[in-house]
């Protein structure tokens, strides 16, 4: 048997397994799409099902599509060590979001299989349903009912824009499973580690191969509406004017300014903007838009809501206008469980890897899973930091780099059996 220290995944399978699983649902410009519960998603499924079954995996599938394959541990009392992530992508997604996590954990089963080694706790490879939240909201919507967030039911009954519910469409492709949300054989997981590209910049900036995910950023996210009067653009004084569009665009001013005073972790985007009527030469009456702030404190987030608050109202007042602002979505901040990043540490360390401490500022599922599990995440760098996007790209020796981290992150708490 190898050494265990010694013990690397094989990188040209983890490859060949992200290329092929790439295939179903490829897009002409190199990237995927393969929606949650559509045809290719139950193609992509039936795949890494297939290879989680050849893998010697016990396969089960729980009451809201999640997906799970379980390898024995030599301890039947032994709560399972778990990894995984999703397969679902963007419209235009690329290769290795949420697939890259799954596929590696994967590998880790298959690199044991290959060397004869049994772990004491079980391991269990996950692939959470509609994590995207691009065809059925919300977003991380397997991992949220497996963390008790979100009702079965509730899920179950969730449309896409065509009338088609999750529970017609998960019985249509075949995933309707019949084991209750967050039940796991033997009790809930004893770790559970995510492997994913970064999606961001910072690591490729920095050189290394490794991020030590501390946490990741907390979430709330607003609609704006600001109301003010059409008027004909040539005959109304600029004095006397209620125009929505400039009280608007001072404010999406005002969320850059508010999380650049929130340092290094504030984070404000307006990402959708609507205009009425939208006509060239009319004053705009009323203008919609999104506003999404991120921080890793709940302190930072509440600085945050106060501050647009206060000064939305401001600019309303200032442009003779009215604004209304609700939101529409929390996550709150999430911090790792500091042993679980520790393993991660040691292994990225012992291995001989490059990296550096990171924070998330995008969801993942492991941020739901963190609050059943002690979790925590792995990040590998994507080229020029573009993700949802069909150019992602990673280098193969990077992704081994994370899979030899997870690998050695699982055992350091699964145990070896003598």
């Amino acid at each position: 048997m190898t050494p265990i220290d010694s013990l690397r995944i094989d990188e040209n399978r983890l490859w060949q397994s992200l290329m092929a699983l790439a295939q179903i649902g490829a897009t002409p410009k190199g990237g995927v799409c393969r929606i949650a519960l559509t045809d290719e998603d139950k193609a992509g499924r039936d795949q890494v099902v297939q290879w989680f079954r050849d893998a010697g995996l016990q396969v089960r599938v729980d009451e809201v599509g999640n997906v799970f394959g379980r390898r024995a541990g030599s301890d039947p009392q032994a709560r399972a060590v778990a990894t995984g992530s999703h397969i679902d992508t963007q419209p235009t997604g690329g290769k290795f979001d949420g697939n890259y996590g799954v596929l590696a954990g994967l590998e880790v089963v298959r690199t044991l299989n290959s060397h004869g080694i049994q772990t004491v706790a079980p391991l269990e490879v996950a692939f959470w349903m509609n994590e995207e939240g691009t065809r059925f909201t919300p977003v991380m919507m397997g991992s949220g009912a497996f963390a008790g967030i979100f009702g079965a039911d509730h899920i179950r009954s969730q449309q896409d824009g065509a009338g088609l519910s999750v529970g017609d469409e998960l019985a249509r492709i075949g995933y309707l499973g019949d084991v209750a949300c967050g039940d796991v054989p033997g009790g809930a997981f004893a770790a559970y580690f995510e492997a994913h590209i970064e999606q961001g910049p910072v690591l490729e900036a920095y050189d290394k191969p490794i991020g030590i995910v501390s946490g990741a950023l907390g979430q709330q996210w607003y609609d704006v509406t600001v109301t003010g009067m059409d008027a004909h653009a040539g005959p109304t004084p600029m004095n006397l004017r209620h125009d929505a569009m400039l009280a608007a665009a001072r404010m999406v001013e005002a969320v850059n300014r508010i999380a650049l005073d929130q340092a290094p972790h504030g984070r404000g985007t307006v990402g959708h903007l609507q205009v009425l009527p939208n006509s060239r030469n009319v004053i705009p009456g009323q203008v919609k838009f999104s506003v999404d702030f991120r921080n890793l404190s709940q302190t930072g987030l509440d600085a945050m809501d106060a501050a647009m608050r206060a000064e939305f109202a401001r600019l309303a007042a200032q442009c003779q206008c009215q604004v209304e602002i609700t939101q529409v979505v929390r996550f709150a901040p999430c911090i790792f469980h500091p042993d679980c990043v520790a393993s991660v540490r040691g292994a990225a360390d012992r291995l001989g890897y490059a990296h550096m401490e990171v924070v998330s500022g995008a969801g993942h599922d492991a941020v739901y899973v963190h609050s059943v599990a002690p979790t925590a995440m792995i990040f590998v760098p994507c080229k020029d930091g573009i993700s949802h996007n069909e150019i992602e790209d990673a280098k193969s020796e990077h992704l081994a780099a994370g899979c030899n981290v997870l690998l050695h992150a699982m055992l350091a708490h699964a145990g070896v059996a003598a």
